[in-house]
């Protein structure tokens, strides 16, 4: 899994087994393999390459998660039936029908030898669905004991059961706006939400932030380059006071969808866990218990909700919701390529 973010690529090695409909899992192994520079860069210009340079990137981008998986493998002493990979998406832009994620899954299967599953979300937008939120049918299915699941990365995304009926989407940009901001001063991230404690949050630009609207279920780069990103190009306004109002704009965004789906607890994964400084600002606006877990859950949970999916579609059976996605039915989604013979 290679997230919106860009800190890396999240390895999970995953056993499940399912009985009376219930299913339990086991996470045996993980690492992130955090991108170098070069990655960084070929990851975030790819949005702009050329048709012939963004497959070459494709195919780059699955030797690159191969590697990752059999050093993984190696180091363990393990071996795997299926890899599920994710890849890592360029273009989401399922109002004109496709969604691409790089990464290429005959690849990975050809150079691991391991059936490999891919391309989760094209057979939902077929469908006129928006090839996301995927997650939640993971968190009804493998951490249903919370009432919700908020998975805060380059996107804070929510999932949560209401009345027998399970809702998610995507809620704002989180950590790809903070991302960006610290690595105008050579900072991947804010440690701890350190610099943005130290801001103060400027009323102008929250008033900014909180009036973009975006109709579509799922956010991607493109919707952050072009609305969010501008806001924030402002050359008066400090460093700290742009991480400040950021992390406010995130609070009341989150806080604001659990006050209103009358949600008492929340579980947070994804990096912004680590935001000592977000998690204070959420509990003045929200006033349910907030649960962070231990670290493997708080970095690896959508790697192994990936390889749930993965589960499900080597039995062949549904895993995307159209509930959540709007699509015409629910689908079983994924390419499969064989490793063997």
């Amino acid at each position: 899994m290679s997230g919106t973010s860009l800190d890396g690529l999240d390895v999970a090695l995953c056993e499940f087994n399912t009985e009376n409909s219930i299913t339990e899992f086991k996470l045996i192994a993980s690492e992130t393999f955090l991108y170098e520079p070069i990655w960084k860069e070929r990851l975030q210009n790819a949005f702009d390459a050329s048709a012939e340079h963004y497959f070459k990137l494709h195919s780059l981008y699955g030797q690159f998660i191969s590697e990752k998986i059999n050093l993984l493998l190696k180091n363990n002493h393990e071996t795997a039936d299926y890899i599920a990979s994710h890849g890592h998406t360029i273009f989401h832009r399922p109002q004109l029908g496709f969604t691409t994620q790089i990464g290429c899954g005959a690849t990975i299967a050809a150079k691991t030898g391991i059936n490999t599953i891919c391309d989760f979300r094209s057979l939902d937008v077929a469908l006129n669905g928006q090839g996301a939120p995927l997650v939640p049918i993971g968190d009804r299915d493998l951490f249903h004991e919370f009432q919700s699941c908020l998975n805060v990365g380059g996107i804070a995304n929510i999932s949560f059961t209401k009345n027998r009926k399970t809702e998610a989407f995507d809620v704002c940009i989180a950590n790809m706006a903070l991302n960006y901001l610290t690595e105008t001063i050579g900072k991947s991230y804010d440690d701890e939400g350190k610099l943005a404690s130290a801001g103060t949050c400027n009323q102008n630009l929250l008033e900014q932030l909180l009036s973009l609207e975006s109709n579509a279920q799922s956010l991607g780069r493109e919707w952050f380059e072009t609305q969010f990103l501008p806001l924030l190009t402002n050359p008066e306004i400090e460093l700290n006071d742009k991480l400040a109002t950021c992390v406010e704009y995130l609070a009341l965004k989150i806080s604001q969808v659990l006050n209103e789906n009358d949600l008492q607890s929340v579980l947070i994964t994804g990096g912004g866990a680590y935001n000592i400084f977000f998690i204070e600002r959420l509990k003045v606006h929200f006033k349910g218990r907030i649960h962070i877990p231990n670290d493997d859950i708080i970095q690896f949970k959508e790697a192994i909700i990936f390889a749930y999916l993965g589960y499900l579609r080597a039995n062949e059976n549904s895993n995307t919701l159209s509930s959540i996605t709007k699509a015409s039915r629910d689908s079983i989604g994924g390419c499969i390529y064989l490793g063997h013979n």
